[in-house]
């Protein structure tokens, strides 16, 4: 769109006016904020609503993309630039006295994610509506996030995120287009007419009313949109009657258990309430998403028997799987169609996208649970199961072992995984990788029988938010270089390969990353009051805290680094600055232990005058899309370094790469394939391989004590977890990790891996100090990372899997 500066600034001041009643020589930065935001709103409003009526008018196949997770970030600056104003608007504001940095300062990031699935999601929502895909977002309006991490003494501290506390500025409540969701209850069938009609009765209802944020596409007129359900209780349900009869506190702790559902991302889940808590949440958002779908599927006026082919509904991970029983109920129940031609609509409408290598990590929910809470879904899932359960005695008459294995409900456990294959046309991994794992090993039972249903969508990143947005000098740059059809084409970035040895450009990368490293820098002693040196290697790890992601080996080779430089006065590193981001689980002990190492022996070495500021751990508090944006523009060195054939994919590795970072990996994920696009030369591999890594799983010949008794440098430092070397790391704390690593047998091959980490890690320090040879790497990795833009994921996505149009008609 095109607006003036004096347009925007005569804008701004009215929004102010009308909502605050001051004027802007009085406005503060958090009101500022709130008009921009609702200025943007009224912007977007009309594309919002003409989009909607385009896709409509033209009865376009839409794509609904059900996730548990959306990790959005802050939305103000990415809608300015979607919007084509974030220059005149940043003008503007400059001219009324304000730094829109700081204003968008006052806006709270959506805690609505963990990590890199609800990230993935974000990013796939951004490229649906850049391509003026008809593509939405459904998922569960939480009001409070994850948590706020905090350390106290070193120790993870989860503290309530309450992101909803000053509003939503983007967000539009739309109480008329709220669904009932019902839990519990008895179901009465009866046989009418040579049909079973199903009656829900005495069910617990819960109202989902939908909140709807707009996706603004970039600079082409498209506005999409983000459905999240808050939980409610439906207004008739708490009255007066039952306090009267003196049940007012039954009353209230059903309008608890009510509000519940859309409290908290993740509800603990180690008791049974936890669990029914959660299972309420997936069959909440399920139930609430699916039922919007048909009521604006209606508004099509088309037979029901032509749904699967105007839409399409994506289940991200498991968590959405009872969309397959869902609308398998409301084809029965409420349209009556035969169960044959249900099953076949709702196959053709589902797909399914696996998460995960790591097969105790699949989901799975107790038969009891589920037929207490969802009556009605648990017995279409065992009429599901029986049928396909028919399917495979014929295919396998012999084999119970292999029906067992691949049954949905078995041993009175209904796996969702299996229910989301069985149940949809489409399951896709996310890297190549990963994909021929699920295929020829953990799922490998489903391939044979269902070949044609297994495909590869390597994930992706949006270079809008990731590039342009987090690094606008290096944008700019690129822009400046090779004009500006990569920003809608982000292939075209692989020109940049022509200037990899313009010793003029190379200069400018890298004055581009030493003003980023000092940026974070600034943020860094704010937040951590940690000085660090700008031109020191800033080498950083920042992703969820899990053990198959090896943050422990970093740590431990940070642990030898520092005895090699305590004893060696003339040890000839260049200094380094290692950055650690990542929150764990509540739940998850070993991994807290391991966040309480890093902190302890951050505080010992970065304490140490011995060190001369050759070394030197920073932990950033509290990780967030926000924070990533400060990071990942400064790092030089990406630590992708999970157990091969452990991380189906990873998006970190493809950010930092687009930012000139150079990769730190082993062949696992999407690394294999930005191997493949950067060459040998422009990445820095070790470790074992997947199909080593899964040879000595099979075969049990992995001893991690025999490691550790050879290897004199190694044993060190995994003595000194458990021999008071470590100031404020107690004997208690190493232990746990002591016994993960030796007494456990070493689960993700941390000493196995660690002789070549430490070399890989020698590598870099010489490549760093050959200064064109590393800014050469630096360009040769943006130029690269074209080919792992969401963009690409998503076309992959509209064209292999959900039949849908791209950018017809606009």
């Amino acid at each position: 769109m095109y607006l003036t500066k004096e347009q925007v600034k005569k804008d701004i001041e009215a929004k102010i006016l009308s909502l605050f009643a001051v004027d802007i020589t009085d406005a503060t930065g958090q009101q500022v904020f709130v008009a921009l935001g609702n200025l943007i709103r009224d912007y977007c409003a009309r594309g919002w609503v003409d989009t909607n009526k385009t896709y409509e008018k033209y009865k376009e196949k839409q794509v609904y993309y059900f996730s548990i997770e959306f990790l959005l970030g802050k939305m103000l600056k990415a809608n300015l630039l979607n919007l084509g104003i974030l220059d005149v608007c940043d003008d503007a504001i400059s001219e009324m006295g304000f730094d829109l940095d700081e204003i968008q300062s006052y806006e709270p990031e959506p805690g609505l994610g963990n990590g890199g699935l609800g990230r993935l999601a974000a990013c796939f929502l951004d490229s649906m509506a850049a391509l003026a895909i008809p593509g939405h977002g459904c998922g569960i309006r939480y009001k409070y996030g994850l948590f706020e991490q905090k350390f106290i003494d070193g120790y993870q501290v989860e503290v309530p995120e309450n992101w909803l506390r000053e509003g939503n500025v983007w967000e539009v409540r739309k109480p008329d287009k709220a669904v009932l969701v019902k839990f519990k209850g008895e179901l009465d069938i009866k046989e009418e007419e040579g049909k079973f009609k199903v009656t829900h009765k005495n069910y617990e209802p819960v109202l989902a009313v939908p909140y709807d944020t707009p996706v603004i596409g970039f600079d082409n007129n498209t506005v999409n949109n983000l459905r999240l359900f808050s939980a409610e209780m439906p207004s008739d349900d708490f009255d007066l009657a039952q306090i009267s009869h003196g049940d007012y506190k039954k009353a209230l702790d059903y309008k608890y258990s009510v509000e519940s559902i859309s409290q908290v991302l993740y509800p603990d889940d180690s008791s049974e309430e936890g669990k029914t808590l959660r299972l309420k949440q997936e069959y909440f958002m399920v139930s609430a998403g699916v039922q919007s779908i048909i009521r604006r599927y209606k508004k099509l006026n088309l037979p029901i028997e032509e749904f699967n082919e105007k839409v399409s509904i994506h289940i991200n991970d498991t968590h959405p799987a009872l969309c397959i029983p869902e609308l398998m109920r409301i084809l029965l129940d409420e349209y009556y169609l035969s169960w044959d031609k249900a099953w076949e609509i709702t196959t053709l409408t589902m797909s399914y996208t696996n998460h995960t290598i790591l097969s105790e990590a699949l989901e799975t929910w107790s038969s009891d649970l589920m037929r207490n809470l969802l009556p009605r879904i648990y017995m279409i899932i065992e009429e599901i199961n029986r049928r396909f359960c028919e399917q495979l005695i014929k295919l396998n008459p012999d084999n119970q072992d292999k029906i067992n294995a691949m049954a949905i409900i078995a041993h009175s456990t209904v796996r969702m995984a299996n229910l989301a294959i069985v149940g949809s046309h489409s399951t896709n991994g996310v890297a190549k990788l990963h994909t021929e794992i699920l295929k020829n090993r953990e799922l490998n039972n489903f391939y044979q029988m269902y070949p044609a249903r297994f495909n590869n969508k390597t994930n992706g990143i949006t270079h809008r938010r990731w590039l342009m947005l987090a690094n606008p000098n290096l944008s700019n740059l690129v822009t400046e270089t090779i004009g500006d059809i990569w920003k809608r084409v982000p292939t075209d970035l692989i020109k940049l390969k022509e200037y990899n040895e313009d010793s003029a450009f190379l200069s400018k990368i890298e004055q581009i990353k030493y003003d980023n490293k000092v940026k974070l820098a600034d943020v860094i002693l704010k937040n951590n009051e940690i000085i660090v040196d700008p031109s020191s290697i800033f080498d950083v790890q920042v992703k969820r805290l899990h053990a198959y992601k090896r943050q422990l080996m970093n740590a431990l080779h940070i642990l030898h680094l520092y005895h090699r430089i305590i004893e060696d006065s003339s040890y000839d590193m260049h200094p380094r600055t290692f950055i650690f981001g990542a929150k764990a689980a509540p739940g998850y002990y070993l991994a807290k232990k391991i966040i309480k190492f890093i902190n302890s022996i951050a505080d010992m070495i970065n304490n140490d005058p011995r060190v001369k500021g050759k070394l030197k751990i920073v932990f950033m508090e509290n990780y967030s899309v926000t924070l990533a944006q400060s990071i990942i523009p400064a790092a030089d060195v990406s630590e992708q370094i999970s157990t091969a054939s452990k991380e189906a994919s990873g998006t970190g590795n493809m950010k930092f790469m687009m930012n000139g970072a150079v990769t730190l990996a082993t062949m696992d994920g999407a690394n294999v394939e930005i191997f493949n696009e950067v060459g040998n030369d422009n990445i820095v591999i070790f470790g074992l391989t997947a199909k080593e890594v899964l040879s000595h799983e099979m075969n049990n010949d992995y001893k991690s004590v025999d490691i550790y008794h050879r290897d004199h440098a190694l044993r060190r430092v995994i003595d000194d977890l458990i021999n008071g070397f470590i100031p404020g790391f107690s004997v208690d704390d190493g232990l746990d990790i002591y016994h993960h690593l030796i007494t456990h047998n070493d689960s993700f091959f941390v000493l196995r891996d660690f002789k070549e980490y430490s070399l890989a890690h020698q590598k870099i320090d010489s490549l760093y100090k050959k200064k064109d040879t590393w800014n050469k790497m630096c360009v040769d990795n943006i130029a690269s990372s074209g080919q792992f833009t969401s963009d690409r994921t998503i076309t992959s996505y509209a064209n292999g899997i959900w039949s849908t149009r791209i950018g017809e008609h606009f």
